[in-house]
């Protein structure tokens, strides 16, 4: 759905889903998305997302014959950026210089 179906020009910025999460009950899904771009362009996706969000959940319950909708919430994965991070902290105290 992201890929191409959502035409919201929020939602320009290159997105990647990294993780979902179910709860037991099924009733909230949440969705990490690694956005790049600055953080304007992450907050404005987010903000694409939470409007598409009922759209999101008509079309889940329809695609995985579901008989209720969870709620799905966007959160923003900061991960690879805390990943690099830490890749530049240990590559600077092997090569202080």
């Amino acid at each position: 759905m992201l890929a191409g179906e959502l035409k919201d020009p929020r939602l320009a910025a290159l997105a990647t889903v990294t993780e979902v999460r179910v709860t037991h009950d099924l009733k909230q899904v949440r969705v990490y998305v690694s956005v790049m771009g600055t953080e304007k362009e992450q907050a404005a996706m987010l903000k694409g997302l939470a409007a598409a969000s009922g759209f999101i959940r008509r079309e889940l319950c329809v695609r995985l014959r579901l008989r209720r909708a969870p709620e799905v919430h966007f959160v923003l994965d900061r991960s690879q950026e805390y990943g690099e991070r830490i890749d530049d902290l240990i590559r600077h105290t092997k090569n202080p210089g």
